[in-house]
């Protein structure tokens, strides 16, 4: 069975969005949030969630969806577990925060 495994820029993200959510709406609201969250991550495998590929100008093998406000990038690991290598909120400048999460 294929894992899906949080990596450490996206664990990073995943406390900033549930700080976030907690502080502005609280904490039944980033409960929810972050569970649903987790949820599409495990839909990623079963294609329960459209994913496309990144684009080629940023030279990386993975794939992003949009979760509600967010972008989650995730890429297949060596030992064909899923990496959720970042997690972007759509105002953010995506191509800089990319790079720092990605590189």
């Amino acid at each position: 069975m294929v894992a899906v495994r949080v990596q450490e820029a996206a664990s990073l993200r995943l406390d900033d969005i549930y700080r976030y959510t907690r502080d502005r709406w609280g904490i039944e609201q980033a409960d929810h949030y972050i569970t649903g969250m987790f949820a599409a991550f495990e839909k990623i495998e079963s294609r329960g969630v459209v994913s496309r590929p990144i684009p080629a100008e940023f030279d990386v093998d993975g794939f992003f969806f949009r979760y509600e406000h967010h972008f989650v990038y995730w890429r297949r690991l060596s030992n064909g577990d899923i990496g959720i290598a970042t997690i972007l909120h759509e105002r953010m400048h995506q191509i800089d925060r990319f790079r720092e999460d990605f590189g």
